[in-house]
């Protein structure tokens, strides 16, 4: 068996290390003469599964005995809404900063469901390539929104925005774990854990407990599973929950314990992102540039495009684009180098390098990159 090198954005690698574990235990997990994937949730077997799942979340993330952890379904998409159905509430307004795709989704999923939307900053005016710098927010608002790290265009937020005594919601989907994170300063973290944390399939959220309305308090019409409280009061168990993704999350979750924590995990994920922006700063020739503004760098997603990137419309310049593009993402994958296919909105390539993602892996990408311009310049 020959494993490839994953750049995907989403689902992504996982440790080896625990992919074997998961094998291991797939016929039956302990002494219990059975799999998870087989388990009730409400079983004694797997109680201690889902305790210890959120007893790492608040021990790697230093969770304070106020926040609820939560695992749910739906995605981040659905935090979206649950987002606005539970906290616009009191005055129905709410700040989000735009900042790519995922938090242009969630502002429209707020207004949708009549929370007055201001979008009190934007960076669309670069096509997203950087994070607006908002020192202070103020204003009657339920909350203040952003996407932590964005995941298509490739930015992060090197700072908190102060919000004062307005709840700030962050969207961590793509930097769950890749570095410490004070979860004091956010009223609502959540994060779909395809990307850090297990397979598709969960989502994390991690609220604070004075946020979780009553049920006949949110946004008139809230369904049921959409309410906070419902999770809340029946421990992520009000329904059947994803067993065997939680099951896994938990593996990671040690994995990371194991390997230094949020520092430790900051550490390696600055060295892989260190050594390929260096490379597309410093490569010969310019043949290949990174789309993202120094100071607003994901360490997590890594666009980048080719000196064939010229913004040029003419049929031939775009023609030349997309071939040199297919060519290398095709090439990549002979070498065992996957799914770096750029998103449409950027185009080029996309480097996805999430916490498994080992040094090894980007460096034989760079090895890659290096040979593809010299045979391409």
């Amino acid at each position: 068996m020959s494993r490839v090198y994953n750049f995907s954005a989403g689902p992504s690698c996982l440790p080896e290390d625990v992919l074997k574990e998961c094998a291991a235990e797939m016929l039956e997990y302990g002494t219990t003469g059975q799999s998870v994937m087989e388990m009730s949730h409400r079983s004694k077997a797997y109680e201690p599964i889902i305790q210890d799942a959120e007893a790492m979340v608040r021990k790697l993330m230093n969770v304070p005995d106020n926040y609820k952890v939560l695992f749910v379904q739906g995605g981040g998409s659905t935090q979206f809404a649950m987002v606005a159905e539970n906290l616009g509430i009191k005055t129905g307004k709410a700040a989000y900063i735009e900042t790519g795709v995922w938090a242009k989704k969630a502002a429209a999923e707020a207004k949708k469901l009549g929370v007055e939307v201001d979008i009190i900053a934007s960076s669309k005016d670069k096509n997203y390539s950087y994070i607006p710098r908002v020192e202070k927010v103020t204003g009657d608002y339920d909350y203040v929104y952003i996407c932590m790290n964005n995941t298509i265009m490739g930015t992060h937020y090197e700072y908190i925005p102060d919000t004062g005594n307005i709840p700030l919601v962050a969207d961590i989907s793509s930097c769950v774990l890749s570095e410490p994170l004070d979860v004091t300063k956010f009223g609502i973290l959540f994060a779909g854990a395809q990307k850090n944390l297990a397979p598709a399939g969960v989502t994390l959220v991690i609220v604070r407990e004075d946020l979780i309305p009553e049920p006949e308090a949110c946004r008139a019409g809230t369904p049921t599973m959409l309410a906070y409280k419902t999770h809340a009061d029946n421990d992520s168990m009000y329904n059947t929950p994803p067993c065997y993704t939680i099951y896994v999350l938990g593996k990671v979750l040690h994995w990371i314990e194991k390997n230094g924590g949020a520092e430790g995990m900051l550490k390696r994920n600055k060295e892989k992102a260190d050594y390929l922006y260096n490379y597309l700063d410093n490569n010969e020739g310019n043949f290949y540039h990174a789309t993202t503004e120094v100071g607003s760098r994901s360490l997590m997603n890594v666009p980048f495009l080719t000196k064939y990137s010229t913004g040029a419309t003419d049929e031939a310049s775009v023609a030349k684009e997309k071939e040199i593009n297919d060519k290398f993402v095709k090439e990549a994958a002979a070498a065992g180098l996957v799914n770096l296919k750029g998103h449409r909105l950027v185009g080029g390539m996309r480097a996805s390098i999430y916490n498994a993602m080992t040094l090894d892996g980007v460096k034989a990408l760079v090895e890659f990159m290096k040979k593809f311009a010299e045979e391409n310049k």
